[in-house]
């Protein structure tokens, strides 16, 4: 039974990484703001904005002291309504001579301690304590000299407020954040679960049920969940070549094993029949014999052609060597002289003008070759040539082996590289499909080629291409020399 719920822990860890990225950048932003010295700033500028309306009402109060106590009163109401603010006018004189007070009933020991400063230092001062703030702003007559002091004391109450106001709209703006961030969090969290879901299943049924065709949902996400899940694509794509190819496998050879096992069986039911009856008739047992031999020969190279391609497929690694290719061809074309010559064929070999060095594995070389002799001698004519030639021309080493058979039909060109894949050609005589596989592998390991060239038609003619020896100083085997690795 496929488990089709998705663990939550990916679902909470994007929902805590999203709150926890949203709770740290508001908490900068309210750090930023609230412990810098805000209220501060805020308090110096409304010092000097006050201070700013002072100075510009100085002329006013001038002129006003030198009218009478009303004129004084009246721009000392204008000013306070422009600064919202405590207005006084002391005299120059004495401290205590309040010439006017906007706010009597207040305390005044503030006030007198400004205007005395201003006094003094006979400059405007500025005193900020707190949230309270005075300007203090010497008055003269032209005649006279220093006739008073303007004091203007003021609670910065509008600093606070701001500060408050700042700070539940931070508190406003973090909440609406969070509440997006958990928004955006489930929102993503289902999507990309959601897709990786289907991944799952799909996993589940190959690994818990052996589906290797279980469907699988397209995913055209440009992200990584989107490159993971065609990934996954490609790999049950070839989990699925290679479940074909494993059942193909076993098809044909247990159908390869069973024809020469079945007439092994019959054969050897015959003679044991004849032996016990004692009407043993020596021609039927030759007979009997010799085509049980030719059905173990057929398994012992079945069992060989399925041992390369377990090697094979198991990437055992290949030696590389530096190969003469005239004098390999010669000594493999010499251990098919015999059967050659029960087929009435002759091996035509021609060897390179000057000595040809490949680079490559001795056994591996030899083995491609044995594969293309033994094929054209299979499909070849009674008494027609088989023609072996080798070469170097252009950085490549080549070995061609070619016959006047029937040919391969123009659509099996590519076809009969497969595993148990023979041409339309092939009779009763033919192989099981697994030599020019192993041959084109062997090649492609050693860097090289093996492909059916020449023209369609009559006649084959394949072709072995290895890369050059860049150097032959100690070549692997020497001219003269039967490679040791070239037995049967």
């Amino acid at each position: 039974m496929i488990r089709r719920r998705i663990p939550s822990g990916l679902r909470t860890r994007l929902l805590l990484a999203l709150l926890l990225t949203s709770a740290a950048t508001l908490g900068v932003t309210a750090g930023v703001v609230l412990l810098s010295p805000l209220s501060d700033r805020l308090r110096q500028q409304s010092a000097v904005n006050l201070r700013a309306a002072v100075q510009a009402s100085r002329p006013e109060f001038e002129e006003s002291l030198r009218e009478d106590d009303f004129a004084v009163r009246r721009a000392a109401e204008e000013l306070r309504q422009r600064t919202d603010g405590r207005v006084l006018v002391i005299g120059a004189v004495r401290p205590d001579d309040f010439r006017y007070d906007t706010n009597p009933g207040a305390p005044r020991q503030g006030a007198t301690r400004v205007a005395l400063r201003a006094l003094r230092t006979r400059v405007t001062t500025t005193d900020l304590l707190g949230d309270d703030v005075r300007i203090g702003v010497r008055l003269f007559e032209p005649k006279r000299g220093v006739v008073g002091v303007l004091v203007v004391e003021r609670r910065l109450t509008e600093v606070a407020t701001a500060v408050d106001q700042v700070l539940n709209a931070l508190l406003a703006a973090g909440a609406a954040g969070l509440l997006v961030a958990v928004a955006l969090a489930v929102a993503l969290s289902s999507t990309l679960l959601r897709r990786l879901g289907r991944l799952r299943v799909a996993v589940l049924r190959i690994t818990e049920e052996g589906v290797v065709d279980a469907p699988l949902q397209h995913d055209d996400g440009r992200d990584e969940v989107g490159d993971l899940a065609r990934a996954f694509g490609r790999m049950q794509e070839e989990l699925r070549r290679q479940e074909a190819a494993r059942r193909s496998f076993v098809a044909t050879a247990s159908h390869e094993l069973r024809t020469p096992l079945t007439m092994l069986q019959g054969t050897m039911e015959l003679l044991e029949e004849d032996l016990r009856d004692g009407r043993v008739d020596i021609a039927d047992a030759q007979s009997q014999v010799a085509l049980a031999r030719r059905e173990l020969l057929r398994l012992s190279s079945l069992a060989g052609e399925l041992l390369d391609l377990s090697r094979l497929d198991a990437s055992v690694p290949l030696r590389s060597e530096a190969v003469e290719l005239g004098e390999l061809g010669r000594a493999v074309a010499a251990e098919f002289a015999l059967r050659a010559a029960d087929r009435e064929v002759e091996l035509d070999v021609e060897p390179p003008p000057r000595p040809c060095w490949s680079r490559g594995d001795p056994d591996a070389i030899a083995r491609v070759v044995r594969i293309l002799l033994d094929n054209a001698l299979r499909y070849g004519p009674r008494g027609e040539p088989v023609r072996l030639r080798t070469g170097c021309a252009d950085g490549v080493a080549r070995v061609d082996v070619a016959d006047d058979g029937p040919g391969v039909h123009p659509a099996e060109r590519e076809l009969i590289f497969e595993r148990f894949q023979r041409g339309r050609t092939a009779g009763a005589e033919g192989g099981f499909g697994l030599g020019l596989a192993i041959g084109r592998e062997l090649a492609r390991r050693m860097d090289g080629s093996l492909a059916l060239v020449g023209e369609d038609g009559p006649g084959t003619r394949f072709r072995l291409e290895l890369p050059v020896a860049e150097s032959a100083l100690e070549p692997a085997t020497r001219p003269g020399e039967r490679p040791a690795a070239l037995s049967p």
